[in-house]
């Protein structure tokens, strides 16, 4: 082999290696799997995302992903749900196989069959997906005509992928093969099934949820908990997705192409409505004092507590609000993460004694002086801020950790009723290709930060981590806590935060560590038609909150 057959891999850490040009990423991988902690399933080459498959012809910096990352989760996910719908297709032929949401850990999914499926269907499927794993059947790709597409598409009755066809850009499309099935997948696969080892499927009525590995469990399943007021919310968000008729994004792009989206939206809007006035309802009804509100980042809290309090003064009540932000420790007091950096998403970096001996000393009629958080000198301030109220009263507390019993430890639990928020989108690109409800928020906060805090979206990407470890540790171990659950979700917002999210996400230079991330958010976007006119839209929606025009959000 001559010197012109050679060619030098830069890896991550700094280890430099010389490979044979024309060599695959999975070759590569091969020799370097052993380094890492988890199963190895893509690559990036340059900044760039990559499949094993992929052939390396030049100098190149590789970075492999490995399931331990949020990359890593989806490509595995993906490939195991292609395998999960070959199975069921073979053992229940003519069966229509929906990949619905997360739940408990895994991934919900739905079979419509001329028959209920049972515990007795699930083992078969899952018996007939291990040998598909272990004949280690290539998983190819092959990029085709949208005409092409259409015919597969329509051979195994793929409706909706068939109609998001008409809304593709691009005259091509790439198509998987898993054996004799056909499939578009948005996003990458693994090269073969062989890679698909560690997962089992539970029956959950009506439907089976897949289970895998996590981030935080690489290397094994982590064992199922219950979610039932999770799982039931996000049921009535199927029923939401009926009662409008807009299940997949080709159905809402026939309502935007057709101008009928007006309609949609006030609907959209009418049932937020609904659902906080019934909540509203309830907590009346209860006569509770204290009212928390916590749910993940750019989940809608704000706009939510503030059509909440008005729905409570029509029924009769004046609720205050008090803020935890306003109950930081002082800056020197605020603990560190792994990293050193100040963290304020820990309940440490609340004052919890000053906060409940002021909430005991309202709810007993006492006066209390509230105090204010000065975010610049990171000192807590007393400004004169003293409140005093009536037993009827109810006081409003929206934070991250509001369902977490030690923010409010000093409060009997008779005096309290908690809500849980988060956006959790009854809309999917199609019955195989789901929209994670991280991706929705991730689009709105991204759109919110350039607008109201000056960041471009690589720095709200490079916040998002932060972000995310901080809501799995303060605020879903406690969401079944909540009395209630609210979905902020909204079935169009998509198509409108589209313009507003795209221009961002084209700014991100190639050479950024988020450029990946923001390519995957473009292609995802590019699925939408776009709604331009804002004005159809409520000022007291919450989309209102992350786009501007609210009458809540200065």
């Amino acid at each position: 082999m001559t010197n012109k057959d050679i060619i030098n891999i830069s890896l991550k850490g700094g280890t430099v290696i010389e490979v044979k040009k024309g060599i695959t990423l999975e070759e590569i991988k091969d020799k370097v799997q052993t380094e890492y902690n988890a199963l190895i399933v893509a690559a990036k080459i340059n900044n760039n995302l990559k499949e094993l498959s992929f052939t390396v012809k030049e100098d190149s910096e590789i970075e492999f992903i490995d399931i331990s990352t949020s990359i890593g989760q989806r490509i595995y996910q993906r490939s195991l749900s292609f395998v999960f719908i070959r199975a069921a297709m073979e053992l229940l032929p003519e069966c229509k196989v929906s990949v619905e949401h997360s739940l408990s850990k895994g991934l919900y999914c739905e079979i419509k069959y001329k028959r209920p499926i049972n515990e007795d269907t699930v083992e078969a499927i899952e018996k007939r997906m291990k040998e598909i794993v272990k004949e280690d059947v290539k998983l190819i790709k092959k990029n085709i005509s949208k005409d092409e597409a259409k015919k597969i598409f329509s051979k195994f009755n793929m409706d909706a992928k068939e109609k998001l066809l008409k809304y593709r850009d691009k005259e091509n499309i790439n198509i998987y093969s898993c054996g004799w099935l056909k499939n578009y997948f948005y996003g990458y696969m693994v090269p073969s099934t062989g890679y698909l080892e560690n997962f089992k499927l539970k029956f959950y009525l009506p439907g089976i949820i897949i289970q895998f590995p996590t981030k935080d469990q690489p290397n094994e399943i982590p064992e199922f908990k219950e979610q039932p007021k999770l799982a039931a919310i996000l049921r009535e968000a199927e029923v939401w997705g009926n009662i409008l008729d807009v299940g997949y994004v080709a159905n809402l792009n026939e309502l935007i192409e057709n101008d009928k989206y007006p309609e949609l939206i006030r609907i959209a809007e009418a049932l937020h409505e609904k659902k906080i006035a019934e909540i509203a309802d309830m907590i009346t009804q209860k006569e509770k004092r204290v009212v928390l509100i916590a749910g993940p980042s750019s989940s809608g809290k704000t706009t939510f507590a503030q059509r909440l309090l008005i729905q409570l003064k029509v029924n009769g009540f004046n609720p205050i609000t008090l803020s935890t932000d306003d109950y930081f420790v002082n800056r020197e007091f605020t603990p560190r993460d792994k990293e050193g950096n100040y963290d304020f998403e820990s309940l440490g970096a609340v004052d919890v004694e000053q906060f409940n001996e002021d909430l005991t000393k309202l709810i007993q009629g006492e006066e209390a002086h509230i105090p204010t958080f000065n975010f610049l000198t990171g000192t807590r301030e007393y400004k004169g801020n003293k409140i005093k109220i009536h037993k009827d009263q109810p006081i409003i507390i929206e934070g991250i950790h509001g369902l977490n019993e030690r923010l409010t430890k000093d409060v009997p639990d008779d005096k309290k009723f908690k809500i849980y928020i988060s956006a959790l989108t009854q809309l999917n690109i199609d019955n195989h290709n789901r929209i994670p409800t991280t991706d929705t928020r991730l689009v709105r906060r991204i759109v919110r930060d350039s607008k109201y805090r000056g960041h471009s979206a690589i720095t709200t990407l490079k916040l998002w981590k932060s972000v995310r470890r901080g809501e799995e540790r303060n605020i879903f171990p406690f969401q079944e806590a909540a009395d209630i659950m609210f979905n902020s979700a909204l079935v169009y917002e998509l198509a409108v935060l589209k313009k507003y999210a795209e221009p961002l996400l084209k700014e991100i230079d190639d050479k950024e560590p988020g450029y990946a991330e923001a390519k995957r958010l473009l292609k995802f976007l590019s699925y939408f038609k776009s709604i331009d006119d804002d004005t159809r839209i409520l000022q007291t929606s919450i989309l209102k909150e992350f786009v501007g025009g609210s009458c809540f959000v200065e």
